[in-house]
């Protein structure tokens, strides 16, 4: 199981529900509807990175935290995950 988490860099652990970047593990929240408002306010003001605190780095994420519960955000992040790693090997 060790073996599991140090492999995962990027993405949401299935099993403990935590979003997992690097090695920081967040914990999502357990409701569909508040993980979703949470990937849609990640987005919004991810959007707005131009003003002070606020950055670009948000929109991916909350691109990810949608990816849990919608599926074509999934489908969207998949391809992104296939045409890098594709992109990785060539070069």
């Amino acid at each position: 199981m060790a073996s599991t988490e140090k492999t995962m860099k990027f993405g949401i652990d299935a099993r403990t529900h935590k979003l997992v970047i690097g090695s920081w593990r967040l914990p999502l929240p357990q409701s569909k509807w508040l993980r979703i408002l949470v990937g849609c306010v990640l987005i919004f003001f991810g959007c707005l990175g131009f003003l002070p605190i606020l950055g670009f780095w948000m929109v991916p994420l909350g691109l990810l935290v949608l990816s849990h519960d919608l599926a074509m955000v999934r489908r969207w992040r998949r391809r992104i995950a296939v045409w890098w790693a594709r992109r990785r090997q060539t070069s």
